[in-house]
């Protein structure tokens, strides 16, 4: 295997591939940074020019997308509180406040060296591991994979803000939204109310932009002219980093930079799960894991750590995935792999064997993307920084217009951009009466996963008690049911001190 390692490096510092890999990361970085510009759409646009490249060339390209973009949602998530990306979803909530506290810089540091670390951590097993890493995914049953998504679907009561009630009522809601137009499985319309608007369902990503997006603009926008807005151009930021200090915090953490890039690595091993799930779930562990739960989402480094080490991790995971069985690990990979076809090689099992060079290459593409995507990042973070310095009225009408059209490109039906309103209006709403946005986006993301898989499982046995006699099913159960209980615990602790210190 060293052999080979070395043998592929000459191919993937070809000038060709180098730049291409180069030009990859950019634009994953620029895609993944832009809200409704997903990681997929940006691979999508890259797809046909990879069609007169090499096989190298063409994958380390979209290795390039995939990492980049990936470290690039963080930027949106920590300089304006919407995430680029469905896998910073929980960058927000520590990334946007440390902003707001003025360090800006701080806060995307944070993040790209908790990416570029998890990434690092990734591919370890990526290179040294990828077949036995793999085979975790084939003993997963419909019966696992639900368990996995209800165990990730238990966080929400340590996603809920102030009431317990009121996060519980919007994970449900959540479920419920997921659950509008045709059933996953059979085909069923529901809810539709013969109405041509929900027959297809509500997409993930406008409501995503819409709850995120949409209600940030107008609750910022309803603050202008007071005090709050005028403190904000008042505000000096704090652009200046040390590089060595945010370094250290972070390698001071090593509990949670690594256990966050395990459960990044492990989600993204299984197929059709993705980052989104990953970097919630390591953002609930390291918040039930915490010294100081309490201090989440009030902008500390914890929780920035946890989120994107997870994320990046799960590229590494996905790739795993997709070198060893030829599974598509995500929508990434999934076109990853037909590019892989339209080059004339069968990817499975014995790819990595039978085209070593390529197998190899894209081992290498991956680790020198994570270090391009930070260099990158810093020649345009001053550029980035500049969005937090933009007046509120410019900010927003630029922001609402990327919502928009990136609502309308998914799939180029104005009915996109019809949800993103309703949810922004409901967002902002839920804002307005103290509910928590993160369960809603959890429940729209967990629903059809957990329907779907709970469907499979029946129609596949109709043994209900399989879900506690297959040892991973059961192991997910107990843990749904022990995270429960910590949320709750904590919770009561946090009451209880909040009553002394009153």
């Amino acid at each position: 295997m060293i052999q080979q390692l070395i043998g592929a490096i000459g191919s993937v510092f070809d000038p060709a591939v180098f730049i291409s890999l180069i030009v990859g990361t950019a634009a994953g970085i620029i895609g993944g940074a832009i809200p409704g510009i997903t990681i997929t759409m940006t691979v999508i646009l890259v797809l046909p020019f990879t069609f007169g490249m090499t096989p190298l060339q063409g994958l380390a390209t979209m290795v390039g997308v995939y990492v980049g973009g990936e470290s690039g949602g963080l930027i949106s998530a920590c300089l304006i509180g919407i995430p680029g990306t469905p896998s910073a979803i929980a960058t927000t909530f520590d990334g946007f406040p440390m902003t707001r506290k003025g360090e800006p810089g701080r806060a995307v540091w944070f993040g790209i060296y908790a990416s570029m670390l998890g990434s690092l951590i990734a591919g370890f097993f990526l290179v040294v591991g990828a077949v036995t890493l793999a085979e975790i995914a084939v003993k997963f049953g419909p019966w696992e994979y639900f368990s996995l998504f209800f165990f990730t679907l238990s966080i929400v009561p340590s996603l809920t803000e102030k009431s317990f009630i009121k996060g519980l009522i919007s994970g449900v809601f959540g479920l419920l939204v997921a659950s509008v137009g045709t059933d996953p499985i059979m085909g069923v319309q529901r809810f539709t109310f013969n109405t041509e608007l929900l027959k297809s369902g509500f997409p993930f990503l406008p409501v995503l932009i819409g709850v995120y997006a949409f209600s940030q603009v107008m609750t910022d926008a309803e603050k202008t002219g007071k005090s709050v807005e005028k403190s904000r151009y008042e505000t000096r930021f704090n652009l200046q980093v040390s590089h060595m200090k945010v370094l250290k915090e972070i390698l001071w953490q090593p509990v949670n930079l690594i256990r966050s890039s395990l459960i990044g690595l492990l989600i993204g091993i299984l197929p059709a799960v993705g980052g989104s799930a990953a970097n919630i779930l390591a953002y609930d562990q390291a918040k039930k894991m915490s010294r100081h739960p309490e201090k989440f989402g009030t902008g500390i480094p914890d929780g920035i750590i946890a989120s994107e080490s997870s994320n990046n991790a799960n590229v590494g995971g996905s790739l795993i995935t997709m070198m060893a069985f030829g599974i598509p690990g995500d929508a990434v990979t999934a076109v990853m792999l037909g590019a892989l076809i339209i080059h004339g090689i069968q990817p499975g099992p014995l790819f990595i064997n039978n085209y070593p060079i390529v197998a190899y290459g894209i081992f290498w593409a991956y680790f020198l993307s994570t270090f391009i995507t930070v260099g990158i990042e810093w020649a345009g973070l001053r550029i980035f920084l500049k969005m937090v310095k933009v007046p509120g009225h410019i900010l927003y009408s630029i922001v609402l217009v990327l919502c928009v059209v990136g609502s309308f490109a998914l799939n180029n039906i104005i009915a996109d951009v019809w949800t993103l309103y309703f949810f922004g209006i409901l967002g902002y709403l839920m804002i307005k009466f103290g509910f928590p946005l993160a369960p809603i986006i959890l429940g729209v993301i967990l629903g059809p996963l957990i329907e779907a898989n709970l469907i499979r499982a029946i129609m596949t046995n109709s043994d209900l008690t399989l879900f506690i006699t297959r040892p991973i099913s059961l192991l997910f159960l107990v843990l749904s049911v022990v995270s429960v209980v910590i949320a709750i615990y904590q919770r009561r602790k946090q009451e209880r001190i909040a009553l002394k210190e009153g």
